[in-house]
């Protein structure tokens, strides 16, 4: 019956959106490492679900740029290299900045920050960022990593643009999964990860798109930094 199918084709989905969301936590956390194979038939086991939505979340993960297909063994964990890490904090950037010209240019353009309603979104996204800042003290990287993500992607959707939204999600995705097999290498990470995220929403909210600007530029300049003298052994 037409009711059947169209419950089924939402839970399919819904499944295949649940496995590809806990693929990837399972590479940021470091369990699937940069060049593990996974197949359809291990993951579809592991987690007692059918092929079908396992195919469909590998081949999402794969579009997202964190798995890379192989036709006669399956998937394998994207491997990044220091040069794709530091394209993706030049994207990152180019994005930010547009992000924040918005700002420079008005309150309108940056969705009426004034706004009783924005301020309470903002407040919001600050919160996230408290969180972070927490599990960036406590050097917890993957509590950091969520909150982080949550932080990015609310706060980049105050800027009325999904698309862009998107795109910076799946960019610090990407910076996340090719920074992590650096970042787990040292036992103690309190007091080297960013810490940031409240003074930039701050920093938004009263309008200062130069202080942004330069928060982020510090930002990416520190932990490209991190992540260079990790990957030399230092």
């Amino acid at each position: 019956m037409p009711g059947n199918s169209g419950t089924g084709a939402v839970t399919r989905s819904t499944l295949r959106q649940q496995i590809a969301d806990a693929l990837r936590d399972e590479v940021l956390a470091g369990r699937l490492q940069p060049g593990q194979e996974c197949t359809v038939k291990e993951i579809a086991e592991q987690y007692g679900v059918s092929a079908t939505p396992v195919r469909e979340a590998l081949v999402d993960l794969s579009a997202q740029g964190l798995l890379e297909a192989d036709q006669h063994r399956g998937f394998r964990v994207r491997e990044y290299s220091l040069d794709d890490l530091r394209a993706m904090i030049e994207a990152r950037g180019l994005v930010t900045d547009g992000m924040f010209r918005l700002v420079a240019e008005g309150p309108k353009a940056f969705r009426r920050p004034d706004d009783p309603h924005i301020r309470t979104v903002l407040a919001g996204v600050r919160r996230r960022g408290e969180e972070a800042q927490r599990a960036a003290a406590a050097g917890d990287l993957t509590v950091l990593i969520g909150y982080d993500l949550r932080f990015w992607r609310e706060l980049a959707a105050l800027f009325g643009n999904p698309y862009l939204s998107d795109f910076l999600h799946r960019l610090r995705v990407q910076s996340w999964v090719c920074a992590v097999q650096h970042l787990r290498r040292r036992a103690d990470l309190r007091g080297e990860l960013w810490s940031g995220h409240t003074g930039l929403v701050d920093a938004l909210a009263a309008g200062d798109a130069a202080a942004a600007r330069a928060i982020v530029a510090a930002y990416n300049a520190d932990s490209l930094a991190l992540v260079e003298r990790l990957a030399a052994g230092a």
